[in-house]
């Protein structure tokens, strides 16, 4: 059977931890800024941590099990 193969695209969006966990960028940072608040803005600059319930899936993506 040959190499299983990542998923580019997962492979640009999201970052493992040290501790196994799945880091990744939040969305609503790209268009349409002028009618978000300062504030909005600010806290979606943080990156987040994936949910448990998709961590499998993401994992499979990355080739990680």
């Amino acid at each position: 059977m040959p190499k299983m193969k990542t998923h580019r695209g997962a492979a640009k969006r999201f970052r493992l931890t040290a501790s196994g966990k799945i880091k990744r960028k939040q969305a609503g940072m790209r268009h349409i800024l002028t009618k978000k608040s300062t504030a909005s803005k600010r806290k979606l600059r943080k990156g987040s941590y994936i949910t448990g319930s998709d961590e499998l899936k993401i994992k499979r993506l990355l080739c990680l099990g």
